[in-house]
């Protein structure tokens, strides 16, 4: 455990402190996020964020030999209780999560444990990185599903009673994307898991993963997010995507130094950049 909080921290420093790869982006996007904070707090939010993120390279490289190793001391749930209350009412479950504390290493342990897991992700334009990527996910226990044409595959998994993982805590415009308010700033969130939530009746579950000082993971599950159908459709889907950020931000503002800050996901989009819902477009997604 301490030879990967040494290399990941190690990573980290030359990533945030020596190559200085997005170190603003990230720090700026904390600033915007956290305006109160004195820049000493914000630099160091963000240094600690892209440690965590070097670990994770860390762990995500060796995840096979962890799994083999892994007992409770290293892993542990937190209100399990919630998810298998989910699964037992038969419809699966849709995840809602983000990058915080290290996902993959969650998503593989829960494999691990027996749980049925299916990713939705975006495939990368080289055909090497998608094998290397999303092939060590797979075989670790969590089934790929492309974003681009996903959801038959949501359906049919949520259909044999698995577990579909939402990661909502980026940017996403048109046509796919609503406009939503993340740390009172305007930006674009998917709709997806608002429109999955409504089709299938399927329980939303929170969970995220953090670190303890001691290196040990923690996942921890929350309470299933009820879906609120007493307005007209868009504005349901709306509504929804909002209630999902919201609980994402208060996720990010418990452990910040834990989330990953590199992405524009803070900056407002503009008015040319993230749309309310279009009634219309939603008849286009099954």
């Amino acid at each position: 455990g301490r030879a990967r909080m040494f290399l990941g921290a190690a990573i980290g420093f030359l990533w945030f402190d020596v190559l200085r790869i997005r170190r603003n982006v990230a720090i700026e996007n904390v600033r915007l996020a956290y305006p109160e904070k004195s820049q000493k707090e914000v630099v160091s939010i963000a240094r600690q964020s892209l440690w965590g993120m070097g670990r994770t390279i860390v762990e995500y490289g060796l995840i096979s030999f962890f799994l083999s190793k892994w007992g409770p001391r290293d892993v542990t749930f937190e209100n399990e209780h919630f998810m298998k209350d989910a699964l037992a009412e038969g419809k699966g479950v849709l995840m809602l999560t983000l990058h915080l504390g290290n996902g993959d290493m969650a998503s593989a342990y829960l494999s691990h444990a027996g749980y049925k897991m299916n990713l939705i992700s975006k495939e990368f334009t080289t055909k090497w990185l998608n094998e290397l990527w999303f092939g060590m996910r797979e075989r670790i226990g969590t089934k790929f599903i492309p974003a681009r044409r996903s959801s038959f595959d949501i359906l049919r998994a949520l259909k044999k009673g698995e577990i579909v993982i939402f990661v909502l805590d980026q940017f996403m415009g048109p046509p796919l994307g609503v406009r939503t308010k993340f740390f009172g700033r305007e930006t674009g969130t998917a709709m997806g898991l608002a429109l999955m939530a409504e089709r299938t009746h399927a329980p939303v579950i929170p969970t995220y993963t953090y670190r303890k000082p001691d290196g040990s993971t923690v996942v921890v599950f929350e309470k299933a997010i009820p879906y609120l159908d007493d307005g007209p459709r868009d504005q349901n889907i709306a509504t929804m995507t909002q209630i999902y950020t919201d609980k994402i931000e208060s996720i990010v503002r418990a452990r910040p130094e834990q989330w990953m800050w590199i992405h524009r996901r803070v900056h407002s989009p503009g008015p040319s950049r993230a749309v309310d819902v279009d009634p219309s477009s939603l008849e286009r997604v099954p």
